[in-house]
């Protein structure tokens, strides 16, 4: 095939398929990969361009709605929601919080490695202080007894394992929202206690949202989108949540400032002041 078939061949995809941007994209990547390992030909002067995504808005709660559905949550669930809302974090982030990343005379919470690699510190709510001295009293609990056991180590990337297998059984290393059950590390084969699955943490998000009765549709990272919009609402600079958030770059940030929109600028419609 020469370039006029393969542009055709995603003309026909957008056009007559109308597949996303995304499967655009992929198909594109398909072909480029094909050619370039299987045919060892490189494709030059394609006259087609990746698709660009629409700029979604995100999904966002007053304080009215998270509360609601806070109260529908209870113990190690409603923690993790309200450090979603409160520190912007990504559930991922929030499930692998392990001890020596909380900072309760700082009042700061430590990042590592989230998305794109990237290390940073957000707020820790003085308002779930408390709740969270408690559930480091629940995770020395289970680390006691996993020590008793003969057990005790906690689950690490291999790079770590090698580097800090020393301290590995150290309640600084131990998981914030520990996994109820130990497991096999899949790559180092040691017996150790991973975090709590995202997916156990899901199931008691829809439950809680369902009997909420919202009408919105609500996920973990609804409650970041939560956090950074109802920050640049009370005035908070776009460059402290940019860097609370840990995003690399400041557009990424500024969606919010659309969320916002009239709110911000004081606009109203004309109607409310007929």
């Amino acid at each position: 095939m020469s370039n006029a078939e393969i542009e055709r061949f995603l003309n026909h995809l957008a056009v007559n398929r109308m597949v996303s941007p995304a499967t655009q994209n992929q198909a594109l990547c398909a072909i480029i990969f094909l050619y370039r390992h299987v045919v060892e030909r490189e494709i030059k002067d394609l006259k087609y361009t990746f698709s660009k995504k629409p700029v979604r808005l995100p999904t966002v709660l007053d304080q009215r709605e998270v509360a609601l559905i806070l109260s529908q949550l209870s113990g190690k669930y409603r923690l993790v929601t309200s450090l979603l809302y409160g520190s912007g974090l990504r559930i991922n982030e929030a499930l692998a919080l392990r001890i020596k990343d909380i900072d309760f005379t700082n009042n700061s919470i430590f990042i590592f490695r989230g998305k794109g690699g990237k290390d940073r510190y957000t707020l820790l709510p003085s308002s779930v202080a408390l709740d969270l001295k408690q559930q480091i009293e629940k995770s020395r609990s289970m680390h006691a007894n996993d020590i008793a056991e003969g057990y005790g180590l906690t689950s690490v990337p291999p790079s770590l394992h090698r580097k800090y297998r020393n301290t590995l059984k150290d309640f600084a290393w131990q998981y914030l929202f520990y996994s109820s059950t130990r497991c096999i590390h899949p790559y180092d084969g040691y017996v150790c206690r991973h975090h709590l699955h995202p997916s156990a943490y899901s199931r008691h998000l829809r439950k809680a949202v369902v009997k909420s009765k919202l009408s919105k549709r609500v996920t973990a990272h609804t409650f970041r989108h939560s956090f950074a919009t109802e920050l640049l609402r009370t005035g908070s600079d776009i460059r402290t949540v940019q860097e609370l958030l840990g995003h690399a770059d400041i557009r990424t940030t500024e969606i919010y400032t659309h969320v916002v929109g009239s709110r911000r600028a004081g606009t109203r419609s004309p109607i409310d002041i007929l």
